[in-house]
């Protein structure tokens, strides 16, 4: 069956473009005419008495360029020195300007910025006086999804996110994918924000926060999922061609096409793609109004074709006309933003329309820029790596440099109306695109590629340089936002992985040393027991408390690794004792621990305790054996042991005891002394050992307290997921056995939010800690990610 198109696609397509033809058309003239040189040399002395200022104060600028790097102390340097409104002011009026196309000289979106500003400077001095000042975390979002009623949104998009970043394979740049998407999710919530009015109510204002969240989410995946996808070469041409086509027919039909056969070794990810990205565009067709659906396929038409007649194009192609280069980039930059308006169904905004596109252009020459070398080593087609491969041989090629300051002046001149509010904050935001470009790049591969640019507008480039050269307060929280996320996703995956590797390395030496091997004094003839035993220490285990313990005595106490093994294997055997008893038929009668069958089955039930009472004692047996410590620090170690013992008894009891639901708090009792107090174990005991205060016990225990708890959250969630082969070991055992869980007392949604709820208080507890917490952190974040 053949859909129907929604669109006259090619008549939509070529309006658009001649629009796009009149805009360039003006350009050219004025920037033949150098009309723009005048214009903004006059601007610029008038701007410059705000920003070029006498000889002490490059001491001053000195210190800024040391701090500017550093997003924490920046913040502080701001502060301290009274400049973090103005900073502020001109930031949130650019963005007013780029992202939600508003004019600075309306009244209320003056106010708008202004109660902007206020509420940002209040959040962000506050931060000032936290034990860590973060600007970028789980734990910060989650509870503004808790003060805006939207922690549901939250949590779906913590899934969503963490299942993009696992997927995006090798050749996309996971981290800059994901500062992308969150960019555009920021960018739409904004947009419905400025559409709220003042008296809307706490519930409307959630509902539609959460819309706006899902919204930019679906919006935002075309970035990686198309753009970056296409432009990438992890598809093969033919692959390419047959992606593009399910994409247009969707775009022009309104019916995502069925994936049909696609073999090959993409076949995985492809699917994952198609089905987030139906998913996506479903979403975003159930949410438009009838009178914006039309402008919304015509918009999202626009914005993808003339990304791929720009993709097309090669550089090994001498005879790209300007009109051939520049016209695809208009309309894809100018598409681009309008398309979030059609998204969230926003009324007609007087002028923004016209706004946008003309400003699409100055954003695009301006990122261009930025990214020519880059764009240059990966072969891409932009104004700037065209014209300079070509602008030897071909003096009809219009200087992209050139017309970038033609485009800044027509926008402050012909779009804002000469405003100076416009006029300051355009300017800014040229002059640090220069600054940066030299510090990313060097002094002297500037000034080469500057004398490439000029050459033919020296005195007004003399007068630009001056600028680059001397001009302060000229830099942008969105761009000190951006480069803190990019490192802190840097730097987030790099303890990720250093993560991975360690707890693998850490459980492959406490594998290699669990194995119990026969005495000769054993006066049986076969030693079922140790059998048994070491049956169930195979390879299969987390090993999680081993590790944490191995990680804080190691890494935190300084102790030396061979030292602290048997207060490792003690561990892993109390852990395992307690499974064996968990998993017997008077108890939980599971068939199946670890990926294999559970020790009864294989065995008996009677071999199963006596294991399980071996272990318990060899632990303990274990502990005495720590001869390199001191004596009396063993012996507490050993009392605080006996108790976790108990408790650990206590807590499988009540589990047992309840066969019907029971209140959270007691679920919460019931769970720690299950769960929580072995993580305690895993931090308390080598504390013991190293001798630390009682308040860094206290918040270690409080740590583990909230760590525990979800942790066995989360292994409620998996397990009512039913993924048996994941966990290796049975699924929905606890409806089958009648027992409550924080699925069943809470429902799943409210499980999901009680998880993330003890990983903010485990957060909280960790800041408590002195040292280097990298590890727990990962560790904490583990636990609520984790798969199985």
């Amino acid at each position: 069956m053949t859909s129907e198109l929604l669109i006259d696609t090619d008549a939509c397509y070529r309006q658009m473009e001649e629009k796009a033809h009149a805009y360039f058309e003006t350009l050219s003239e004025q920037l033949r005419e150098k009309t723009y040189i005048n214009q903004l040399t006059n601007d610029i002395h008038l701007w410059k008495k705000n920003h070029v200022h006498s000889f002490p104060s490059l001491f001053f600028n000195r210190k800024r360029e040391r701090y500017s790097r550093d997003y924490h102390r920046y913040i502080k340097y701001l502060h301290h020195t009274g400049k973090l409104e103005n900073y502020l002011d001109r930031s949130i009026s650019y963005i007013y300007m780029r992202d939600l196309g508003k004019a600075l000289d309306s009244t209320k979106t003056q106010n708008r910025i202004q109660k902007s500003v206020n509420q940002l400077k209040n959040h962000l001095v506050n931060s000032l006086t936290e034990t860590k000042m973060e600007s970028y975390n789980l734990a910060g979002l989650f509870r503004w999804s808790q003060n805006e009623g939207v922690e549901s949104s939250f949590i779906w998009l913590t899934d969503k996110l963490k299942t993009v970043r696992d997927q995006i394979p090798e050749g996309l740049n996971s981290d800059e994918a994901q500062r992308k998407l969150i960019k555009i999710i920021v960018g739409v919530v904004m947009h419905v924000l400025e559409e709220m009015d003042d008296e809307i109510s706490p519930k409307d204002k959630s509902v539609r926060l959460d819309e706006a969240i899902r919204l930019g989410y679906s919006y935002g995946l075309t970035y990686p999922f198309i753009d970056d996808l296409l432009d990438s070469n992890i598809l093969s041409p033919n692959e390419k061609i047959r992606y593009t086509n399910l994409i247009r027919s969707a775009l022009t039909t309104g019916v995502v096409p069925d994936l049909d056969d696609w073999s090959g070794e993409n076949k995985e990810f492809i699917q994952f793609v198609h089905a987030e990205l139906r998913d996506a565009f479903e979403y975003i067709k159930s949410h438009q109004r009838l009178e914006t659906t039309e402008v919304f396929y015509k918009d999202s038409y626009v914005f993808f074709q003339s990304q791929e007649v720009d993709r097309n194009k090669s550089m090994e192609n001498q005879k790209l006309t300007n009109e051939e280069i520049y016209i695809p980039v208009i309309l894809k930059s100018a598409a681009s933003r309008l398309i979030v308006r059609s998204i969230i169904s926003a009324p007609e905004d007087e002028g923004f329309e016209s706004r946008t596109f003309y400003y699409g252009l100055y954003n695009q020459l301006a990122d261009d820029f930025a990214d020519m070398f880059e764009d240059e080593k990966t072969g891409s087609v932009t104004p700037y790596t065209y014209y300079l491969k070509y602008y030897r041989t071909r003096g009809d090629l219009i200087n992209p440099f050139e017309l970038y300051w033609t485009v800044i002046s027509f926008l402050i001149h012909e779009v804002y109306q000469s405003d100076p509010k416009t006029c300051e904050v355009i300017l800014n935001r040229a002059i640090n695109g220069l600054k940066r470009f030299k510090r990313k790049w060097g002094t002297q591969k500037y000034e080469e590629i500057m004398g490439i640019l000029t050459s033919e507008i020296q005195s007004f480039n003399g007068l630009i340089q001056k600028m680059v050269k001397k001009a302060d307060d000229v830099d942008f929280f969105d761009k000190l936002l951006r480069d803190h996320m990019i490192n802190h996703f840097r730097k987030e995956r790099k303890e990720r992985e250093d993560f991975i590797e360690m707890t693998r390395s850490i459980r492959e030496k406490i594998n290699n040393c669990l194995q119990l091997k026969s005495h000769k004094q054993v006066f049986l003839s076969n030693d079922h027991i140790l059998d048994a035993v070491n049956y169930s220490l195979g390879d299969g285990g987390k090993r999680l408390r081993p590790i944490i313990t191995w990680m804080m005595a190691v890494h935190c106490y300084h102790m030396d690794e061979a030292d602290i093994f048997p207060l490792l294997r003690s561990l892993e055997y109390l852990h395992t004792a307690s499974l064996i008893f968990d998993d017997l038929p008077s108890q939980d009668n599971a068939s199946l621990r670890r990926g294999k069958q559970t020790l009864h089955e294989v065995y008996n039930v009677a071999t199963a305790e006596l294991s399980g009472l071996f272990l318990t004692q060899k632990a303990v047996e274990e502990q005495t054996t720590l001869q390199r410590f001191n004596s009396e620090k063993v012996l507490e170690m050993i009392h605080y042991s006996s108790g976790v013992i108990t408790d650990m008894c206590r807590g499988q009891a009540m589990d047992l005891e309840e066969k019907d639901k029971i209140s959270l708090e007691q679920l919460n009792k019931m769970c720690f002394y299950k769960t929580g107090i072995g993580f305690e174990a895993s931090l308390i005991m080598p504390a013991i050992l190293a001798g630390v205060d009682e308040e860094e016990k206290k918040a270690l225990k409080k740590f583990a307290y909230h760590t525990g708890i979800a942790f066995q959250v989360k292994d409620d969630l998996l397990d009512h997921q039913g993924n048996t082969i994941s966990l290796g070991k049975p699924t929905n055992l606890d409806v089958k056995n009648n027992k409550s869980t924080f699925v069943t007392v809470l429902g799943k949604e409210e499980a999901k939010r009680a998880m993330w709820e003890h990983y903010c208080l485990g957060l909280d507890a960790l800041q408590e800690i002195p040292g280097n917490k990298a590890f727990l952190k990962h560790f904490l974040s583990y636990v609520v990610n984790r798969d199985n």
